[in-house]
């Protein structure tokens, strides 16, 4: 809601530029109802998708979370990253249901997931990862792939869970820990401080056009050829499909403050991080252009069986999404390895 100096309602938009990307946040009058539309609705009409993959949905802990299965093979768990879905896998995921039964899963309190766990620290999240894959789908192994804020989950699962993974795909996520404390890790980008404060970001962005304007720049700034890799690129890396389903989702005012709480957890998630136990699971660190040489450090006190480390070509921070050839034949080259 914008609001005068004196605090009367502001009749228009204006906005407020942000850090060194220069993000258009905006501050608008006006509700949020009507925000919710049907789940399922990003692949409602898609025929070929649907003839593979279903919806399905089960209680965790008064948590109903959703998730995205099909395939045949090995199964395979795929988590997102902020500020995005399990569609973020939408590209990648027939070329690996030939080979593997894959989840891609909701986390709590994001996409079509509902309900509030009692918090969104990493540690919690695995945990409830964990009770859908054990205790509600009977996965007793599989191999996990997951991404940026969802790495941060899936590294604590690793962690506490080592015999339930086979292997593990970390994707260009800098892990707070020893080696990075969190203080440090929200130095490295606007985002991260700004996501990180109580209650602004929700105030700020705060209807469905905020959170269109908030993805379509963020994702532009941190994709190949953005701002934040010393470049100029002005065209956004998600399909319109992709931003409509991410604005969808986060377009929820609890989805939405469920996603800024990922940050607000960050320095809980160094304490973890730094006190879990470290683990030997076969790992493939993948990373955007330019940023494997920062993150790796950040793995070893947790993962110290990184096997493979790579950059993906032309890729900035959305790799699934924005090289998704590359990421498929990394991700099938190192789970058909044995």
């Amino acid at each position: 809601m914008a609001l005068t100096r004196s605090g009367t309602k502001r009749p228009h938009r204006r906005r407020v530029l942000l850090g060194s990307g220069a993000l258009a946040l905006s501050l608008a009058v006006g509700g949020t109802a009507g925000w919710s539309t049907p789940e399922g609705a990003a692949t409602r009409h898609d025929i070929g998708f649907n003839a593979t993959f279903k919806h399905a949905f089960a209680e965790v802990r008064g948590v109903r979370m959703h998730y995205v299965t099909g395939g045949k093979g090995p199964a395979l768990v795929l988590l997102h990253g902020w500020p995005q879905t399990w569609y973020e896998w939408r590209k990648i995921m027939p070329a690996l249901a030939r080979h593997h039964t894959v989840y891609a899963l909701d986390l709590p309190g994001l996409g079509d997931s509902k309900g509030s766990p009692p918090g969104f620290d990493k540690k919690t999240l695995a945990r409830y990862v964990h009770g859908l894959l054990r205790d509600r789908i009977g996965l007793d192994d599989f191999d996990l792939v997951a991404h940026d804020l969802g790495a941060g989950v899936g590294a604590q699962y690793v962690s506490q869970f080592p015999r339930r993974v086979n292997s593990y795909v970390h994707m260009d996520y800098p892990l707070p820990g020893r080696n990075l404390p969190a203080a440090k890790y929200r130095t490295f980008s606007w985002h991260m401080a700004f996501n990180s404060q109580r209650a602004i970001p929700e105030k700020l962005v705060d209807d469905r056009e905020d959170v269109r304007e908030y993805v379509t720049e963020f994702s532009t700034q941190v994709a190949h050829g953005g701002s934040a890799f010393g470049g100029t690129r002005t065209r956004p890396p998600f399909t319109e499909a992709e931003t409509d389903e991410y604005v969808r989702t986060y377009g929820r005012p609890d989805t939405l403050h469920a996603g800024f709480e990922l940050y607000r957890s960050l320095d809980e998630d160094e304490r973890d991080n730094a006190n879990a136990a470290p683990t030997d699971t076969p790992t493939l660190l993948l990373t955007a252009t330019g940023s494997l040489a920062a993150t790796r450090p950040t793995l070893s006190p947790m993962l110290r069986n990184v096997v493979r480390a790579v950059e993906i070509p032309k890729s900035g921070h959305w790799l699934a999404e924005e090289n998704p050839d590359a990421v498929t034949r990394e991700i099938l080259a190192f789970t058909g390895r044995r």
